[in-house]
């Protein structure tokens, strides 16, 4: 399993927010690029960056920040969500060195596009499912949909997705813990591999991830945790790398 660090983009700042809010922002840096290298420094081998004003814009809106950070580290895989809409938006992302876009809004608006990207661009697509009380929410998660995380997931199987991050809205940003049983059920629920994000506080909250045994959990975003220094992304990679090195 692997540990994510989430670096998200607001006006070119890297922030978090709480449960999705643009106007309850905290801005951590001011230079993205210098924040990426310190995670690469601590050990992450997968960045996860977010444009926040393209997530509510419909388009990227941190396309240069995005570029930088791919262009400094080209060895390491990153995956870009945030205002991914169109395939021409993906070409961008691909062609300036991301490794996976994750499309969330478009994928349950519009699920015949992820099939269109999938096919596009082979093993580049991941799809980012939202949700409260297991329904998908959209639009920088100021819709609620009445369709459910685990049939949208069954749907995708099919079109080749290469992962699903699910995020738990009620548990971002809040450091309660992820939502363990959601997310273990999503991952049950289909062959896709699931990133679980959302409210992981401390290492315990990793620990209990890994306690599941669940082998479609391949990885767990965090960002609030991290910056506030409440979880060490070495020591949380490496008691992932503990459990694992047995199999």
């Amino acid at each position: 399993m692997l540990i994510i660090p989430a670096i998200d983009l607001k006006d070119g700042a890297c922030v978090r927010l709480r449960q999705g809010l643009m106007d309850d922002a905290t801005v951590f840096s001011d230079d993205p690029v210098a924040m990426a290298a310190k995670w690469v420094e601590a050990g992450c081998r997968r960045l996860h960056l977010v444009d926040l004003n393209g997530a509510f814009e419909g388009q990227p809106v941190n396309g240069e920040v995005v570029t930088a950070i791919a262009k400094r580290y080209p060895d390491l895989p990153i995956q870009i969500g945030g205002g991914i809409r169109t395939l021409e938006t993906i070409e961008h992302y691909v062609r300036a060195g991301v490794s996976y876009v994750i499309i969330g809004t478009k994928a349950v608006k519009q699920p015949e596009f992820v099939g269109e990207a999938c096919r596009a661009f082979p093993g580049k697509v991941i799809v980012g499912l939202d949700a409260k009380d297991g329904f998908v929410a959209t639009d920088g998660w100021a819709e609620v949909s009445s369709v459910q995380a685990v049939d949208l997931a069954r749907r995708f199987e099919a079109d080749g997705v290469s992962a699903i991050v699910y995020t738990d809205i009620a548990k971002d940003g809040m450091m309660q813990g992820c939502n363990v049983e959601a997310t273990v059920a999503l991952a049950n629920a289909s062959r896709i591999p699931v990133i679980a994000s959302g409210g992981i506080h401390n290492i315990g909250d990793i620990q209990k991830l890994l306690d599941t045994n669940t082998r479609g959990i391949v990885g767990a975003i965090t960002g609030r945790a991290i910056y506030e220094g409440t979880l060490d992304v070495a020591e949380a990679q490496a008691l992932c790398d503990l459990k694992y090195k047995d199999e």
